[in-house]
């Protein structure tokens, strides 16, 4: 059972759709903000906690050109209202190829 305002795994990380969407969409914002080129690779693992709506904590992989590296994004979803938003992406481990 979960426990209000509590962080948890998110089952069946690797096969969810809204995961792998959300994991899209921060690469993407992260790309406009910081005017970067980076591809969406995987995700990794994800975690979630439910506020005012769902932060999810996405740790993924993406790459720009040959490298590749591993990064977490904070991303805070509230559905009712069509409200998404990046509110951290950061880099965790360096991975070059």
């Amino acid at each position: 059972m979960a426990t209000l305002g509590g962080v948890r795994e998110v089952d069946g990380t690797a096969n969810s759709i809204e995961i792998d969407g959300l994991a899209r969409f921060a690469v993407d914002e992260h790309n406009k903000k910081q005017n970067t080129m980076l591809q969406f690779g995987k995700v990794v693992k994800a975690k979630q906690q439910v506020v005012s709506g769902t932060m999810y904590y996405i740790t993924l992989e993406a790459s720009e050109g040959d490298k590749k590296n591993v990064y977490e994004a904070k991303v805070w979803e509230k559905p009712w209202l069509q409200f998404k938003e990046l509110q951290e992406f950061k880099l965790l481990d360096d991975t070059s190829a």
